[in-house]
């Protein structure tokens, strides 16, 4: 099976109760791209990557789509298989992973149709049909966000990750010990995630101020050199998550015992290929970590649910999904959803969702 056509779409993805604020940035709405990928036999597989605006990290919708027309037309006769795929994605373009990761998910979504079987079963298979996920906060009054994490409690999430940063750290300290009054003994796990925004001084107070606390820190500061210097005097774990951009960045930081866990993101690495190498190396070094991503609709959301569904349970820190966050669903008949605080495994063959096209419309490019 080779690749015939290639089809690039956009799609205006519309917030709910918006924005969703973080230490760098708000989302209001985002633009997400999607890709559809015609196989030599008339099937189709979809991907899809979303970031969420140009300032999280070096990615970008426009960027996505140049990527994409610069891959595509090399990509036409190339057999459907992840290695073959990525040794060509590779010797086209330097980089961009982000963009490439769209095409290695349409890719595992059309083998799996072609043979019958779940994203999930080429990945390894599936060690769960309810994938448990967890829930983010905006960064907002510490009230609020007290509030809202016993209500996320009461729902069944298992995890909660509290968004801190851009404001002065003593207010952040402040919501996360209102968020301790409201779910200790609850069982739910914590993480403090401040997207990058802290200073190493900043990191270290609120680690010392909470020493009751048990959260992990996630991502606290810019810089993988800033991580190695405050990671000798934290009292919580460490987590990495903007800082992964690579394997060879995680295969570092596991291997020096910089991090306790990652955030990851599935289109940060490349696409779920790579994704499973990630996934082995964590299981080898007994490092928890997520499968999720930036942000997007039902075909990212599907493919994090495939592979977060093959991690051992004692390692998935859980998948997110901007979901709850966004106005209605790509696939409106088998949009991936939380209930409970978990989401239900795609039944059906490849990633089990696919765009309805009278959503998308006409392509914006085509090969």
């Amino acid at each position: 099976m080779r690749i015939a056509e290639i089809h690039v779409h956009r799609h205006r993805l519309a917030m709910r109760d918006g924005p969703y604020t973080l230490a760098h940035t708000e989302v209001r709405s985002l633009s997400t791209v999607l890709v559809e990928v015609v196989a030599d036999d008339g099937l189709v597989g979809w991907g899809e990557t979303c970031p969420i605006g140009p300032t999280y990290a070096e990615a970008h919708a426009a960027g996505a789509v140049a990527a994409l027309g610069e891959l595509a037309p090399g990509l036409i006769g190339t057999e459907v298989l992840p290695v073959p795929l990525h040794r060509t994605m590779d010797g086209l373009l330097h980089g961009h992973r982000y963009a490439k990761a769209a095409v290695d998910i349409a890719a595992h979504d059309l083998l799996g149709r072609k043979l019958g079987v779940r994203v999930a079963d080429l990945l390894g298979g599936a060690l769960t049909d309810r994938v448990p996920s967890y829930y983010s906060t905006v960064v907002g009054p510490p009230d609020d966000t007290a509030r809202l994490a016993a209500e996320k409690v009461a729902e069944g999430y298992p995890r909660l990750q509290i968004k801190i940063g851009g404001r002065p750290v003593e207010v952040d300290i402040e919501a996360v010990r209102k968020v301790w009054e409201v779910v200790r003994g609850s069982g739910v796990g914590l993480a403090v995630d401040a997207n990058r925004s802290l200073t190493t001084r900043d990191a270290l107070r609120l680690s010392r101020e909470c020493p009751d606390i048990p959260f992990v820190l996630e991502q606290p500061c810019d810089t993988v050199e800033e991580l190695r210097t405050i990671r000798p005097q934290l009292g919580h774990g460490l987590h990495m998550d903007e800082n992964g951009t690579s394997l060879n960045t995680v295969i570092t930081a596991a291997g020096t015992g910089l991090v306790d866990g990652f955030g990851m993101k599935v289109t940060r690495l490349g696409g779920l290929h790579p994704m499973r190498a990630f996934r082995d190396l964590c299981a080898a070094r007994t490092l928890p970590h997520t499968c999720d991503d930036s942000w997007g609709g039902d075909v990212i959301a599907a493919a994090c649910t495939h592979v977060g569904a093959t991690v051992a349970p004692g390692l998935l820190d859980g998948v997110w999904l901007a979901a709850p966050f966004i106005d209605g669903h790509l696939d409106p008949g088998n949009g991936i959803g939380i209930d409970g605080g978990h989401i239900t495994l795609p039944r059906g063959p490849g990633l089990g969702v696919a765009p309805d096209r009278r959503l998308l419309g006409a392509p914006v490019a085509s090969y």
